[in-house]
């Protein structure tokens, strides 16, 4: 089976937003490790994109290009992909990963009470529309090389209750329609759309909530396996649902891996 993935996958070009680190950096190594070509951006660290592109050219020799993207601005993803388009000669798969924290989310992680528009704007752009102009473009290219996957990063704080996530828990819901409905109009391209929604993931972002030891305990008494998710958790599935050889006939489809915690 993995000889199949790595002769479907090799010589492709994944294109992934926020791949410095947590799940980002997992999907892109794991991608890496099949032969895949890379594009990804960053947000303010050049100097660990510089070195995760460097890692991965140097152990699986393939070609790893790095670009600035803030997806607060999701009209840069235009810009940015006539950049990969000189860099790379083909766009095979697209992961809408980066998200924001920290005082881009004031206002949007908060009790329903104390929610404000323009942290549930910023949370919405970045989860929701950031996707939609990445993924336009992605598809754009995807066309001329006879199709592509596409795939949204998502979490269960849409099926279940998080303390102060609803600005998140809304988006994500609402990114996961995106994906059924460009699932549905880019099929007749050879195009697959699909989103992984992950439980609580051990990452820095989840560590940046205030909250975070309480949640982590939380999971690990909840997952009747007994642990939080690990980036690489999530990277199998990412690399799953672009396997064409695995996934073929799977789009318009969310993949839950919770641990087994939204059953409870």
């Amino acid at each position: 089976m993995m000889n199949a993935t790595m002769e479907y996958m090799k010589g492709k070009t994944l294109v992934i937003s926020g791949a410095t680190r947590g799940i980002g950096k997992a999907i892109l190594y794991r991608f890496a490790e099949c032969g895949v070509n890379i594009a990804f951006t960053y947000n303010k660290n050049e100097e660990e994109a510089q070195k995760i592109a460097e890692d991965v050219i140097k152990k699986f020799g393939i070609k790893a290009c790095y670009y600035p993207l803030n997806v607060l601005e999701p009209e840069q993803y235009t810009t940015l992909f006539e950049q990969i388009d000189k860099d790379f000669d083909r766009v095979d798969f697209f992961v809408s990963n980066a998200i924001i924290y920290g005082r881009s989310v004031v206002g949007g992680f908060a009790p329903f009470m104390r929610l404000k528009p323009k942290g549930l704007n910023n949370i919405y752009t970045a989860t929701v529309l950031a996707f939609v102009v990445g993924a336009q473009e992605a598809a754009k290219r995807m066309k001329e090389v006879g199709g592509g996957a596409i795939v949204s990063l998502s979490s269960t704080g849409n099926l279940v209750y998080m303390p102060n996530y609803a600005g998140h828990g809304n988006s994500k819901n609402a990114v996961e329609t995106m994906v059924k409905y460009a699932a549905t109009e880019l099929g007749e391209f050879g195009i697959r759309v699909n989103a992984v929604s992950g439980g609580p993931i051990d990452t820095d972002a989840l560590r940046a909530f205030p909250d975070y030891d309480e949640v982590k305990a939380k999971v690990e008494e909840q997952s009747p396996l007994k642990r939080m998710g690990s980036p690489e958790d999530l990277a199998g599935a990412a690399l799953f649902l672009c396997d064409k050889t695995q996934s073929g006939w799977l789009t318009g489809q969310t993949i839950v891996i919770d641990g087994g915690t939204t059953f409870k």
